[in-house]
């Protein structure tokens, strides 16, 4: 019997969640002896954001303007214009990581190109636009296969919709991400101009208000009063959703924000080879997020040997044990602010370290791969000529 020719889509090449999950999985899948393509749109034509030892491959993206709603159609768009060539529909499995390639497959699904397909629900998001609302809601309810990689989404998705949704978790690559020191740490501290014994407290994500940027730099603010030598970093921010609005206010309250506001570092995205030495530099990892698919950036933080301050709220709480991160309430600027603080505690820091090396390990790419296997048999049929 031939392998099965799986295709993965994302919503982009670039390095955020959902298409870290759907390069990840691909390896595992191809060490795993399956035929696995990762596809996304290619806006940047820059290509996938790092090597992979899975295919790839780079759908092509018409230009698209800031206007979220119009951009998630074209996107769309440009999935089917790709797939109307038969060729591009060699693969006998479809599995979407999001709602925009989620459109697409519903819509290849009704024209009779593709009997079904599968959807990986990272979170869901609140929008404003009862169009994105309506194609959000579509891209799951017409998918044949449901995975979660929280079971936060995997309950709302029973109670809203009356659907099944099986969980695969994430995983991390302890061999990307370790503690162990290289030739891009002095390349990182340098090109950020890091100070040398200033605490650094890192944030992933950019600017955004789901990632409660705002709260956090009001509490760094106040532990910068105590510690003015120590930064914060804020990293990444390639999104395809419109920040502009909450990045306005980020930039007014850093406007006002006097000496302290030159402690704050904004990188945007960064190489990927540069990101195990930006883990290693942080203090701490800081995610004192409102709203999360599961933060695999713990994950990497904790791989790296970097203790974590962490919202307590779903999916956190699903993986992290009590005394795995420091706990923050992430509507209480205080709260994250005390959790910062308690990172540089030298007794503490010890124990979160240990403790983050055991939660790291737990988490393997493999299995989440295997997870996939039961589900992708049941979706298997032949090519479509």
């Amino acid at each position: 019997m031939t392998r099965p020719r799986i295709a993965i889509l994302a919503h982009s090449t670039n390095p955020r969640g959902g298409v870290v999950h759907a390069l990840e999985l691909g390896d595992a899948l191809t060490l795993l002896g399956l035929d696995a393509t990762v596809l996304a749109p290619d806006a940047n034509r820059a290509g996938f954001f790092r090597v992979t030892l899975c295919r790839t491959e780079c759908v092509p993206a018409t230009p698209a303007g800031r206007d979220v709603t119009a951009m998630v159609e074209t996107r769309i768009a440009d999935y089917l214009r790709y797939f109307e060539c038969a060729e591009n529909r060699r693969f006998d499995i479809w599995h979407a990581q999001d709602g925009i390639s989620a459109n697409a497959l519903a819509t290849m699904k009704e024209r009779g190109l593709i009997s079904g397909f599968a959807r990986t629900v990272h979170h869901i998001d609140i929008f404003a636009d009862q169009r994105l609302c309506n194609l959000q809601m579509r891209a799951i309810r017409q998918a044949d296969q449901l995975w979660v990689v929280g079971r936060l989404w995997r309950d709302w998705i029973a109670r809203e919709l009356g659907r099944e949704a099986h969980y695969v978790g994430n995983g991390i690559d302890r061999k990307r991400f370790s503690s162990v020191p290289d030739a891009t740490d002095t390349e990182l501290r340098e090109g950020l101009n890091l100070p040398g014994g200033a605490a650094v407290f890192l944030a992933l994500g950019g600017i955004e208000e789901r990632k409660n940027t705002l709260r956090l730099l009001q509490a760094f603010q106040s532990v910068w009063l105590h510690h003015p030598s120590a930064r914060l970093v804020i990293a990444g921010g390639a999104s395809l959703l419109d920040h502009g609005a909450y990045q306005a206010r980020f930039a007014g309250m850093l406007t006002h924000a006097g000496a302290s506001a030159a402690a704050v570092i904004q990188t945007g995205p960064l190489r990927q080879k540069l990101m195990p030495a930006l883990y290693r530099a942080a203090t701490s990892l800081v995610c004192p997020s409102i709203n999360e698919g599961f933060g695999l950036v713990v994950l990497e933080a904790m791989a790296s040997g970097v203790p974590v301050v962490a919202s307590r709220i779903a999916p956190f709480t699903e993986y992290l044990g009590p005394d795995d991160v420091l706990w923050c309430d992430p509507f209480d600027v205080a709260s994250i602010a005390d959790g910062i603080v308690r990172s540089l505690d030298v007794d503490l820091r010890p124990e979160l370290i240990a403790r983050g090396a055991q939660v790291a390990a737990r988490h393997d790419w493999m299995n989440t791969a295997r997870a996939h296997l039961a589900g992708y048999e049941k979706l298997r049929e032949p090519a479509h000529a």
